[in-house]
This record gives structure tokens, sequence and C-alpha cells, in this order.
């Protein structure tokens, strides 16, 4: 099986300052580490996870982004994921974890939401 990568540029939102994660590629067992590590040493107040360039999330993903949630909420942090496409939509709704998780359809919405 080919070695899959995972990409992870961080910026801050022109707005009201939060951190955004633009991840491209899969979110899965291979790619998981990698995202769990950011998100980690990740500190901001507000935290928005770009999905624009994410086409796939496994089991091991979703939980990945359960995690991120939980840390989050420990931490009395913001996190909100912003355009993710209908495969991720789905897996989130299919699992029941979409009670948990703000998802909007832009960056700017996300940002927006939570200033």
């Amino acid at each position: 099986m080919p070695q899959e990568n995972i990409q992870i540029v961080r910026s801050v939102g022109p707005r009201t300052g939060a951190t955004i994660l633009h991840i491209k590629g899969s979110l899965n067992i291979h790619t998981v580490f990698d995202f769990q590590s950011t998100v980690r040493a990740e500190n901001a107040a507000a935290l928005i996870v770009d999905f624009k360039d994410v086409p796939f999330i496994d089991s091991a993903g979703l939980g990945a982004l359960v995690g991120a949630y939980v840390a989050a909420q420990r931490a009395g942090h913001k996190l909100a994921f912003a355009q993710v496409n209908e495969q991720v939509k789905t897996l989130i709704a299919m699992t029941h974890v979409d009670q948990l998780f703000s998802t909007f359809a832009t960056i700017q919405d996300a940002e927006a939401a939570i200033a």
C-alpha cells in the first residue's frame, strides 16, 4: 500500500483571529496521527478546521475529530469544522456525532459563529 500523506497548514482568520487548520488529503488510519499531533499542539481559544481538500474520512479520522472535540471542551475552547463534503457529513450524521460538532459551509460562517 502506498504511503499516504496529509498536509496541514495553519493560518489566522482575518475576522476573529481564530486559528484555521487547512487540511489536504484523506483523514484516515494512515494520516490521523499527524492530525492529532497538530490539534493537540494548538492552544488557540477558537479553532476552525477547514475540510475543503479532504475527500475522505474513515472511522479513525472520525475518532480523531471526536478527540479534538473532547479536548476543546475540556480546555474551554471553541471548535468548528468548515467546508465539509457530503461523504464526511454523511459519516458524521450516520454515527450521530453531528450533535457534537458545529459544521459550516464556509470558513467565514464558522468565524462568525465562534466569534
